[in-house]
């Protein structure tokens, strides 16, 4: 059963995606878009987007699309792993994180990351491992 995007972000309500003002723009089988404003809530002391909040991002929605994935399946979805490079500095505006599957398996989903900036600049790119915790 598909999930819309206001559902989606009905979810965040009262969570570190609220927080950060994370929001699900596309929600597909394999694929998530989400955007997150680069302002007092994501930036380090020095005026730029905190790596931390990339990788929180990034996380957020390898994640949930793994959850979508699993679809009416009971499981459990825990990150195993993340990596990450930042690649440029952004001190204001929006980014937007784009997830999509390169593996799916029994019990792991591995997703490929890229944040970019409103004019498609590559801010940051993550890989994703989630552990399947089937029920």
């Amino acid at each position: 059963m598909p999930i819309s995007v206001e559902e989606m972000n009905k979810t965040s309500k009262g969570t570190l995606m609220e927080v950060l003002g994370i929001e699900y723009l596309i929600v597909e089988s394999g694929y998530i878009k989400a955007k997150m404003p680069v302002d007092e809530r994501t930036r380090q002391p020095f005026g730029i987007l905190h790596g931390g909040a990339s990788v929180a991002l990034a996380e957020t929605i390898g994640s949930i699309g793994s959850a979508i994935l699993m679809g009416d399946v009971k499981a459990d979805v825990r990150g195993a792993g993340i990596t990450a490079n930042h690649i440029k500095a952004k001190k204001d505006g929006w980014v937007y994180g784009e997830a999509r599957t390169i593996h799916v398996g029994k019990n792991t989903h591995i997703w490929d990351i890229q944040i970019s900036d409103e004019v498609g600049d590559l801010v940051s790119t993550a890989r994703l491992t989630n552990f399947i915790l089937l029920k």
